[in-house]
This record gives C-alpha cells, sequence and structure tokens, in this order.
C-alpha cells in the first residue's frame, strides 16, 4: 500500500497487541512532558471508516461530500476519498488540495461564498463546474470566467434562519430565486440543482422538512425557466448521533420520495463535515499558567454549604483561540476536557475556565467547568477535537507551528477497510502503515509523576 518515490507517505501507527488509543495517548504525553510540553493531536482513522459505515447504513440514498474547511488534513482526504466520498472546496488551495489527491473533478463541489476571480477561472481550467451561487453579482462573475459552469443554487430557508438567528445569513430567499434563474438564463449560464443552507448542528426535522419543501419549488421554477436540474444538496448540520441519523432517514427521505422521487432522476446529496471527523482526534494541551480567581458568589454550578470559601481557577493552556481552538471565534461549542492526571471519582472540584497563552481577553477557550485543581505542567485531554481544528494560527505573532497529528488504526480496522469498504484502487496508496510500538506499563506509570 505504498506510493511511488515522487508520492508523499503519511505515516500511520498500525495499532497490535492490544494497544489502546488511551495508550498512545499516554506515550506521547510522556515523550512531550520530557521535552518541551508541545500540543498534539492523536486521530483514529478506524473512527471515520465506522462514521462511514453508519453513514451508509442509516443514509444509503444520500452521497456525502466532505466540505474541506471542517479538516483538511491529508490523511484524512486519503481515507474518504477511499469510500467514494466527494469533497466541497471553498477557495483555490481546497481545490489545489482535494486534486493532489487524484480526485476527479465531477466529485468536486465548489461553495465559496464569495469566489475570486481567479479562482474561478482555475476551476474552469481543471474542469471543475460545479459551482455555488446564491446573488446575481456573483452569477455575473461565473458567466464571465467560467461560461461551462453548472450552478447549485444556494437557498436560505426561513426555518433555518429561525434556527440559528446569530448566524450570518447565507443563500437567497426563496422569492429571490425566480429572479437568479431568469437572470441565469439570460446569461446562458445552467443551473442544475439546490443546495440548501443548513446552519451547524441541526436536531430539528422541521429545519430539513422546510428545506426539501423550498427546494422542490426552486426546482419547478427552474423547469418552468428551461433548466433541466438533477442535484439536491440537502446540506450540512449533521451531529452524528443516532437519534439525528434516524431523524434524517425517516422524515427527510420520506420527503425526497414525495417531492424527488427515483423516477425525476434527481441526485441526493448532503455534506458532513464534523460528522465525520469530529470524535477521530484527540487533543492534549498543557497547562503553563493558572490563578486563583474571587468568587463573584453568583456561581451555583454545585452545592457547598459555603461556596465563598472555594476557589475558582484560571487556567492557561499552550493552544487557545487564535491557534487550533479556532472554532470558538465561530460561536461552536468547546467540550469540557478530562485531566490526564489519575484522579478519584471522590476528589473535589472547582469552577474554572480555561484560556489560551495570548493574555487576550477574547481567548477564553472553556468559560466555565468543573475540574480537579490542575498544576502546572499537567495535561488536559479535548476529545471529539477532530473540527475546525487543524490549521495555521490565526494570530500572526504566535510564530510555533501547528500542533503535530499522530495517526493511528487498530489492525482490524485496517483489513476491514481494505476487504469491504475502499472504492478506488488509486486510494490509500500513500498512506504507509508503522507498527506502533507501546511503552512499558512502568514508563506509563511514571506519567502521575508531576512535571
Amino acid at each position: 500500500m505504498k506510493g511511488t518515490a515522487d508520492e508523499p507517505q503519511y505515516a500511520v501507527g498500525l495499532l497490535e497487541g492490544g494497544v489502546t488509543l488511551c495508550n498512545v495517548i499516554d506515550n506521547h504525553i510522556y515523550e512531550q512532558t520530557l521535552s518541551d510540553k508541545n500540543a498534539f493531536f492523536v486521530a483514529d482513522l478506524g473512527v471515520i471508516m465506522r462514521q462511514q459505515v453508519r453513514w451508509r447504513t442509516h443514509l444509503p440514498q444520500i452521497r456525502p461530500y466532505y466540505p474541506i474547511r471542517c479538516n483538511s488534513s491529508p490523511t484524512v482526504i486519503e481515507v474518504l476519498a477511499a469510500f467514494g466520498t466527494g469533497f466541497v472546496c471553498a477557495n483555490k488551495s481546497e481545490l489545489e488540495l482535494v486534486q493532489s489527491h487524484g480526485i476527479p473533478p465531477e466529485d468536486i463541489v465548489y461553495s465559496g461564498v464569495c469566489k475570486q476571480v481567479s479562482h474561478i477561472k482555475y476551476a474552469a481550467k481543471n474542469g471543475i463546474d460545479l459551482l455555488v451561487c446564491d446573488n446575481e453579482a456573483e452569477l455575473r462573475k461565473i458567466s464571465r470566467s467560467h461560461p461551462r459552469a453548472k450552478l447549485l443554487l444556494q437557498v436560505s430557508t426561513e426555518a433555518s434562519s429561525q434556527a440559528d438567528e446569530m448566524s450570518m445569513s447565507f443563500g437567497c430567499s426563496l422569492k429571490d430565486c425566480r429572479h437568479l434563474l431568469e437572470k441565469a438564463k439570460e446569461l446562458g449560464v445552467h443551473v442544475v440543482g439546490v443546495r440548501c443552507h443548513i446552519s451547524t448542528y441541526c436536531d430539528d426535522n422541521q429545519v430539513y422538512l422546510h428545506a426539501i419543501s423550498d427546494a422542490r419549488c426552486v426546482f419547478d421554477m427552474g423547469e418552468e425557466i428551461g433548466f433541466n436540474m438533477t442535484i439536491l444538496d440537502i446540506g450540512g448540520g449533521f451531529n452524528g448521533t443516532e437519534t439525528q441519523l434516524e431523524l434524517v432517514n425517516n422524515a427527510v427521505m420520506n420527503m425526497v420520495d414525495l417531492y424527488f422521487p427515483s423516477s425525476t432522476g434527481v441526485s441526493v446529496i448532503a455534506e458532513p463535515g464534523s460528522f465525520f471527523v469530529s470524535s477521530a482526534f484527540s487533543f492534549a494541551v498543557n497547562i503553563i499558567s493558572k490563578e486563583v480567581v474571587a468568587r463573584d458568589g453568583q456561581d451555583q454550578a454545585h452545592d457547598d454549604p459555603s461556596p465563598d470559601d472555594e476557589p475558582e481557577f484560571q487556567y492557561y493552556m499552550n493552544e487557545g483561540v487564535y491557534g487550533s481552538f479556532s472554532g470558538k471565534l465561530t460561536e461552536m461549542q468547546i467540550p469540557t476536557p478530562s485531566p490526564h492526571k489519575n484522579t478519584s471519582v471522590e476528589a473535589q472540584v472547582f469552577s474554572s475556565s480555561l484560556w489560551g497563552p495570548s493574555g487576550d481577553d477574547l481567548d477564553q477557550v472553556v468559560e466555565h467547568c468543573l475540574l480537579p485543581e490542575l498544576n502546572i505542567g499537567d495535561w488536559l485531554i479535548f476529545s471529539q477535537a477532530g473540527s475546525y481544528s487543524l490549521g495555521q494560527p490565526l494570530c500572526a505573532t504566535m510564530d510555533s507551528p501547528p500542533p503535530p497529528v499522530y495517526y493511528v488504526i487498530s489492525s482490524g480496522d485496517w483489513f476491514e477497510m481494505q476487504d469491504t469498504s475502499v472504492t478506488q484502487e488509486a486510494t490509500l496508496k500513500n498512506i504507509s502503515l508503522v507498527p506502533y510500538f507501546h511503552k512499558s506499563p512502568q514508563t506509563a506509570a511514571a506519567l502521575s509523576v508531576p512535571a
């Protein structure tokens, strides 16, 4: 499964002999404790494989297209491509990244809301024809720079807007669609379908039902004007829970069958991002400073006969919102981490907040959580850390490189992926398996020694 000498190799540790993900995290924490105490990720590619299986089980009629902006790891792209996943790219660099993995242009959607003309021309030159559009200015740019483009008209439903009042509104309103369709016809640009804008995690089936109903109206308008529309993109919003998958499968697919029966020839796609990668990544960060702050008397997080006597802690970590926690700046919820050091279940917990290293008032990662008292040098583990966390730091003053990612997969998951799931011969050729050696229990025990 190795590529040629000219192709990159993505090293993945093969877990055998009962070695677990926790063992891997322990090993790397021990190594970092002895050196620079840098933050790092550990990614289990088997989780991505199992999420793919879950998708196919619950939503076999919907082809997933993965949004690269969620997590642009080349190894993740390699694995997802092996399952026949399509990709959604927001700019030229993402288009180039996906193309470097041999993804055919017909499996790429160029989704950027405000596209640079040079990027549109790049898409045209490379045969990437499926573009998203939601306004007349964008439509005119596309008509001039990519006359062969096939457009997905992005529609914002009233229900989705109400569900996410704090976010920016993307997509044209239903009442504006006819004007855009007529303008596209006038400019000679072909509209082939509708993309529904569903904001992040959505567990309200009414949002999806409204979106599909609105999409049917747009399809009717387009066909009236003379377009042959064949693609329905129901967007994102998948949180990965069984409840939501069943909701989409039951309620949404019933609506799809009603409004877009198979006889119409309409293909249904979706854009699950966090669904595939969030739970696959764990993130280990180090406590670099702490402060005890005065309580304001309003914190009722846990019962105590003398709450004013309890300290409240501010912990500063070696990663913050200007680095790997940048998702916090877009209102993404950061889950409470767990301490890596061994603590008893009876250990007292204290009101705590978690901050990045910048000293900026905006660099607050977790506003409030309950943790046992931590010391400088202790480690915290964030699970569900695969979404919007990998990439270059946002802050120009942060000269440190992004945290490294250590990829692993169990031998059972690897062989299952090879035997039953890989759809393209050319994929996974750049993944190089390396046997993972777990350190001894005596070494692991040293992790509990304070730094």
